[in-house]
């Protein structure tokens, strides 16, 4: 692909805004809420006026409301590990797990995903309790489309750390909530303790959903946004703690030189555990990489005390919304192609 060359992609019509996907990372309860009572205003203010053709449908959905209604991460099972090919198309039953019957219903709500009538894009709003800033996770290193919505937070939020995580997993495999829309990310904010609201941290994700609303709106009504590099951390492996052999319990913790360093370029035989003993443990892999989701909390029961990614850059082209003329042509090629 030429540098200067134009990308010309489809209007994103349809966008989802999603919160409580984990019933305890509170940032994204609390600003669908929001979300949801300022549309209820506005939408009692504009009863008697004649409303203007909005550029793009924004839903705002509460993905997990049992779980955000106790507090919780989930009920009966991660519902952000329920949307697979698999599970989303599988058997059940009525004694299925609450979130594998819930996340049915955000892929009819939503998708289905794979369809040509799933949503244009999710946006699925997480916290963490590492120090990792605000970052866009997704499943692809060239959707041009979540790359320039990450370039265009980066530019409107220059005081707040972010990164671009890219986890190199096929799409039947993908297992978010976000892998049901056409494009989609996880935006994870922290440090923050699950079941709590820090102000900071709340308005940061709200910057980000209005940064990215305006930059849907400004590509659906004909803005050219330029190309350029990106970094991406591209996932490569997770490491467990160390755990006794007979128990499973863990042994020990993240090492203070590594707590809170996030994306802090990891050498081998740095300092990576120390043990409830008092011994450090040290990085023994071959290569440097960055370390993410360093010591978190959710992620114990999954037995992932750190994640590692290797950076690179991606050179992103100019993009711009195709044209009525060019969507045609576009869907009449679809369509002999099929036939």
């Amino acid at each position: 692909m030429e540098v200067d060359e134009v990308v010309c992609l489809p209007r994103l019509s349809r966008v989802a805004v999603c919160g409580g996907t984990h019933g305890n990372e509170l940032s994204g309860v609390y600003l669908v809420r929001e979300l949801l009572k300022a549309r209820k205003e506005a939408m009692k203010k504009k009863e008697e006026e004649e409303e203007e053709e909005e550029p793009a449908s924004v839903l705002m959905v509460l993905s997990n409301p049992r779980a955000t209604q106790q507090c919780r991460r989930y009920v009966d099972t991660d519902l952000n590990r329920c949307f697979t090919h698999a599970t989303l198309s599988g058997p059940v039953s009525d004694m299925a797990p609450y979130e594998m019957i819930r996340a049915r219903e955000l892929n009819t709500l939503l998708g289905p995903k794979g369809s040509a009538e799933a949503v244009d894009l999710v946006c699925d709003l997480h916290n963490t309790t590492a120090n990792m800033g605000l970052c866009l996770i997704a499943y692809s290193d060239c959707d041009w489309i979540c790359l320039h919505i990450f370039r265009h937070l980066q530019r409107q939020m220059p005081d707040v750390p972010m990164r671009f995580i890219h986890f190199d997993v096929s799409r039947k495999e993908s297992y978010s909530l976000d892998s049901v829309g056409k494009h989609g990310f996880a935006m994870e904010i922290g440090p923050q303790p699950h079941g709590v609201v820090r102000s900071n941290i709340y308005t940061a994700m709200k910057d980000g959903v209005q940064h990215m609303l305006d930059w849907v709106r400004s590509f659906n009504s004909g803005t050219t946004f330029e190309g350029g590099l990106v970094d991406v951390f591209t996932m490569v492996k997770h490491i467990d703690y160390p755990r006794d052999g007979q128990t499973h319990d863990i042994t020990a913790a993240i090492h203070p030189e590594l707590q809170d360093r996030d994306f802090c370029l990891l050498h081998p035989e740095d300092a990576l555990f120390q043990t409830f003993s008092g011994e450090t443990l040290r990085y023994k892999g071959l290569e440097p990489l960055f370390p993410f989701f360093v010591n978190e909390c959710a992620y114990y029961e999954k037995g992932i005390a750190l994640s590692l990614a290797r950076k690179r850059h991606v050179m992103i082209p100019a993009v711009r919304v195709q044209t009525e003329a060019e969507q045609q042509t576009a869907e009449q090629g679809f369509a002999s192609e099929e036939e």
